[in-house]
């Protein structure tokens, strides 16, 4: 089957291409001007990302650089070192950050080629199903605090994102599983044809190579593009859900993984997000009992979580009150009146508690 490529406007153009055996097209998306490269990856991955190390090498100077595994890779420390190993290699403006790992890599070394010299080139090259469908398009990059995740960032389009699916031929069934939760995510506020293709299909098809699989990636893929174009900054007018409504259920979800430690993949806490969105919008007469319950069995189908009760409410709810979305005191959710049909409310203590309870919170 041949490459895909779908392409992203606005007034940073690039592409994102999926297929298989893409690393041909590396050096075209850095362009001819670059001389240096510094290849940012996760650790557990320095074997794999070495064949595209290689290819590199022959016409650029290229530093490779070993980032923590998972969520420990999106510190300020982390960064401040990555930093200094461009300033140390006399990283100018015209060369490049490549990113070759999960999300964590592609955001943290999205946030730090947006940062270098106030933004150099970077291509971003996902290994896991979650940072192709979500973290590596779109342009938002950032790092964690101890008051949140994603809460120090930027917004910095990348030159090009190449999805191989090859790379998740080894990617662990429960890995896959997460990633599934940000397509599931699409279906719900944009696309519903994800949701059939997910209902109709045994989950054990579901795999690297399938068609169903490939299909999904790029409907998904396609549902963002199509968000961040029309609001590449998260700015949408008054009233308008806009780019947030890629953050459904990530409310909850970020609240949790702070209560976690960052130990749960991103994805299962998306899914347990997704479900506690739409129990609060039944809560609110927003959502009908078919669409809440539609939640929980797709969802349920691909291996994902729907239950949470390891944290309490009270810290959950503090954790909510410093999201992204929160405009003062007061919690936003985006939820749905119907499939691909997002709005934004503004839930009570009392509502956002009763939502808890349904999803398991109760026996916390």
């Amino acid at each position: 089957m041949s490459d895909t490529v779908l392409h992203v406007a606005g007034p940073s153009p690039y592409d994102v291409v999926v297929g298989r055996g893409l690393a041909d097209r590396l050096a075209g998306m850095l362009g001819e001007s670059v001389q240096r490269v510094a290849v940012l990856f996760a650790d557990p991955l320095a074997e794999r990302v070495q064949p595209l190390v290689d290819g590199l090498v022959d016409d650029h100077d290229v530093l490779a650089l070993g980032l923590p595994d998972g969520e420990a890779a999106k510190t300020a420390s982390v960064a401040h070192e990555c930093w200094d190993a461009l300033g140390e290699h006399g990283f100018t403006r015209s060369d490049a950050v490549v990113t070759f790992g999960g999300g964590s890599v592609t955001d943290v070394g999205g946030f730090v080629a947006a940062t270098w010299l106030r933004g150099v080139r970077v291509v971003h090259v996902p290994t896991t199903l979650l940072a192709m469908v979500d973290a590596a398009v779109g342009g938002k990059t950032g790092i964690n605090t101890a008051a949140g995740k994603n809460l120090v960032g930027s917004f910095h389009e990348p030159a090009g994102v190449l999805c191989d699916l090859a790379a998740l031929d080894t990617l662990p069934r429960a890995d896959l599983a997460a990633g599934l939760a940000e397509v599931v995510k699409c279906g719900f506020i944009a696309d519903p044809r994800i949701l059939e293709l997910v209902e109709q299909s045994d989950p054990a098809d579901l795999t690297p190579g399938s068609p169903v699989l490939r299909e999904l990636v790029e409907r998904a893929i396609r549902v963002k593009i199509d968000v961040v174009v029309g609001d590449l900054r998260e700015t949408a007018a008054a009233g308008g859900v806009g780019r947030e409504v890629l953050n459904y259920g990530h409310t909850l979800a970020h609240a949790i993984e702070r209560a976690e430690g960052y130990r749960m993949r991103h994805g299962d806490a998306v899914a347990i997000g997704c479900v506690y969105a739409a129990e609060l919008a039944g809560i609110a007469g927003v959502l009908d009992d078919a669409g809440v319950a539609r939640h929980r069995a797709v969802l349920q189908r691909v291996g994902l979580p729907t239950t949470y009760a390891n944290a309490g409410f009270d810290e959950l709810h503090e954790a909510m009150k410093v999201d992204k979305k929160a405009r003062g005191s007061q919690i936003r959710f985006v939820v749905l009146r119907g499939l691909g049909s997002p709005e934004v409310l503004e839930p009570t203590e009392a509502d956002l508690r009763a939502a808890w309870e349904r999803i398991g919170g109760g026996a916390a």
